[in-house]
């Protein structure tokens, strides 16, 4: 007794094959549609941003130092050897 050949699946299975059958390419995926926008979207944060970066690098003028305290000018003239006026 060929117990495979007399196996019938039931009319449940019979449905799920057709329909694998019956699958049709509809449109594009949702999920692929948001990571693309998304991953887009932040490439081009990141894309401007470097290119305000190396704008700003090119135009702007450098930024302007502290000015030195006369108590600290005062102690690095000595630290140098040469006194400070008055003194």
């Amino acid at each position: 007794m060929d117990s495979e050949a007399d196996f019938d699946p039931p009319p449940s299975f019979d449905n799920v094959k057709n329909m694998a059958k019956d699958v049709e390419v509809k449109g594009f995926n949702p999920g692929l549609i948001v990571l693309t926008v998304v991953g887009g979207l932040v490439l081009a944060f990141l894309i401007g941003n470097y290119v305000l970066y190396m704008y700003a690098q090119k135009t702007l003028p450098p930024k302007k130092k502290k000015p030195i305290s006369k108590k600290k000018m005062k102690r690095e003239r000595l630290k140098q050897g040469v006194s400070a006026p008055g003194e």
